[in-house]
C-alpha cells in the first residue's frame, strides 16, 4: 500500500496576528513612537510561521466642525510648547515653532490611506513625509494643497493617482470608518490609570463619547485580545505579543545604518539607536537639525524634501476633504 503524501501546510493554516494601530499623521505622540513601532514590525517579521496583518486606523485628531480658536497665534504658541514637551520625552525631532495648529487631520489621513493603493513602501514614505510636515517643518499638511506640496517628489509616488484616489468615495468612507472605530474604545481603557506622561486612557470628547488615545495598538491572536494604549516601553508590547500569540518572539538582527536608511529613507536619533548596529548615521546621509535633534535623509529622499526646498503649492489639482 502506497502512503498518501501529506498535504503541505499552507499559509491558511498559520496562526494569524492582527494588529490595529490607531494613529493620526499629525499626532506628536504617534510621531515619537515611530522608533518603537518600526522595531516592533521588524520583530513581527522575524518570527516564521505567523501571518501578521498590521492595519492603521486614522482616528482624526483634528476634526472638522470644531470651533476656531479665538486667537490662532496664541493657540499655535501654546501648542508649540506642548509639542516641545512631548518631543523632549520621546527624543523625536521638533520644529522651532509651529505655523499653526493643524486645521484638520482629514487631508493627511485621506492621502495616507490613498497611498496604500501604490504599495506598502510608498505608503510608508507618504505617511512619514506627512508626519515630518508638522514635526520637522512646523507647517502641518492640513489642506489638500499643502498635502500635495509636502508630498511632491516622494520617491515612487504617483501624485496624480494619489490625488484622484484621495478624492474617491471609497477612500473617504474608509477613513470615516476608521474615525468611527477609534471612537468605540474597549472598556479597559476608559478609566485607565497608566504611567505618565502618556497614560493612554481614552480621551473624552466634547460632544460626548470617547476616542482611543493616540497611538494605541490593539492586538488579536489565538490567545485573545490585548490593548496597549498610549506610549509604552518595548516590554509592554512584548508582553502583549506573548499573551495573544505564545511562543518565541526572536529579536530582529539590527540593520546596518546604510541598510536602515535605504529601507526607511529618513531616520531620527532614537531610530538609529534602536534599529542599527552602528547607532550612528551613514556618512553619506543628509542631516537636518531641529531643536529636538537631527533628522537624517537618504539622498533620494532629500532630492525633493520640502525641508531642503523652498517649495510652494503649484498647479496640482487638490483632492477634496470629506
Amino acid at each position: 500500500m502506497t502512503a498518501r503524501p501529506r498535504p503541505a501546510a499552507g499559509r491558511d493554516r498559520e496562526p494569524v496576528l492582527d494588529v490595529v494601530e490607531y494613529t493620526d499623521p499629525l499626532c506628536p505622540w504617534a510621531w515619537g513612537s515611530e522608533p518603537e513601532f518600526r522595531l516592533l514590525r521588524a520583530r513581527l517579521r522575524a518570527r516564521p510561521g505567523v501571518r501578521v496583518r498590521w492595519r492603521r486606523a486614522y482616528a482624526i485628531l483634528f476634526d472638522e466642525g470644531e470651533d476656531p480658536a479665538p486667537d490662532p497665534a496664541a493657540e499655535a504658541a501654546w501648542y508649540s510648547g506642548y509639542v516641545a514637551e512631548v518631543c523632549a520625552h520621546t527624543g523625536a525631532p521638533r520644529p522651532h515653532a509651529l505655523d499653526r495648529v493643524a486645521l484638520s487631520s482629514w487631508p493627511a489621513s485621506l492621502a495616507a490611506r490613498a497611498a496604500q493603493a501604490q504599495g506598502p513602501l510608498v505608503a510608508e514614505r507618504v505617511l512619514r513625509r506627512l508626519r515630518e510636515s508638522e514635526f520637522v517643518l512646523g507647517a502641518p499638511a492640513d489642506t489638500p494643497q499643502r498635502v500635495l506640496a509636502c508630498l511632491r517628489a516622494v520617491p515612487g509616488l504617483d501624485t496624480g493617482r494619489l490625488s484622484a484616489d484621495a478624492a474617491s468615495p471609497a477612500v473617504a468612507d474608509s477613513v470615516r470608518a476608521d474615525r468611527a472605530e477609534a471612537r468605540r474604545p474597549l472598556p479597559e481603557v476608559l478609566d485607565l490609570d497608566g504611567p505618565p506622561p502618556h497614560p493612554g486612557a481614552a480621551k473624552e470628547l466634547d460632544g460626548g463619547g470617547h476616542r482611543y488615545a493616540l497611538p494605541t495598538l490593539l492586538l488579536r491572536g489565538p490567545g485573545g485580545t490585548r490593548v496597549v494604549p498610549g506610549r509604552r516601553p518595548l516590554e509592554a508590547y512584548a508582553q502583549a505579543l506573548s499573551e495573544v500569540l505564545p511562543g518565541p518572539w526572536p529579536q530582529p538582527r539590527p540593520l546596518s545604518a546604510d541598510d536602515a536608511l535605504d529601507l526607511h529613507r529618513t531616520l531620527t536619533a532614537p531610530e538609529l539607536e534602536l534599529l542599527t548596529e552602528e547607532r550612528a548615521a551613514p556618512a553619506w546621509a543628509l542631516r537636518i537639525d531641529t531643536p529636538g535633534g537631527p533628522l537624517w535623509l537618504h539622498p533620494d529622499e532629500a532630492a525633493g524634501h520640502p525641508a531642503l526646498l523652498n517649495s510652494r503649492p503649484g498647479n496640482e489639482t487638490p483632492f477634496g476633504v470629506h
